[in-house]
């Protein structure tokens, strides 16, 4: 059997400025890693989107991942994938990232928890930056990823 991969996953978004930030850490076999990262000119769930699947990339092939969230939304991505196909909660926009995640999301379960404080402060931190200088993806320093208390 596979070893569990967790996955705590957090976003941020500002209405009025239509900046968003996205934060992961990620804890398998080889230890912690992270990153965070941001966009202008998005809506919430892109954001939760881009987020996601920056957190789901590069994971090996048959993963058992447990996705932990305190995203109301991003906790019910399993339920509204299942019922993709035609009908009303079928993706109108944003079916760049869709395409990706459909796949992912198959075998990923989700967890609803509360959110993982680490991971929010790192959104609310990338949301931030996406504001002041745009977009952008960056690695979570391996000595702040000692303390996300994962």
């Amino acid at each position: 059997m596979a070893d569990i991969i967790e996955l705590w996953v957090e976003t941020s978004h500002h209405p009025a400025f239509r900046c968003a930030g996205w934060a992961f850490v990620r804890k398998d076999v080889t230890g912690l890693t992270g990153a965070a990262g941001g966009e202008r000119h998005v809506t919430p769930e892109r954001a939760m989107l881009s987020g996601l699947a920056e957190a789901l990339k590069d994971l090996p092939a048959g993963a058992v991942v447990e996705l932990r969230t305190g995203n109301r939304q991003m906790a019910a991505l399993s339920r509204r994938i299942a019922a993709f196909g035609p009908g009303e909660d079928s993706p109108t926009e944003d079916l760049d990232i869709w395409a990706r995640l459909s796949t992912a999301l198959r075998t990923v379960h989700i967890l609803p928890t509360a959110a993982n404080a680490f991971a929010a402060a790192w959104a609310e931190l990338a949301r931030d930056k996406a504001k002041a200088t745009g977009p952008f993806r960056s690695a979570i320093p391996k000595p702040n990823l000692a303390k996300a208390g994962v």
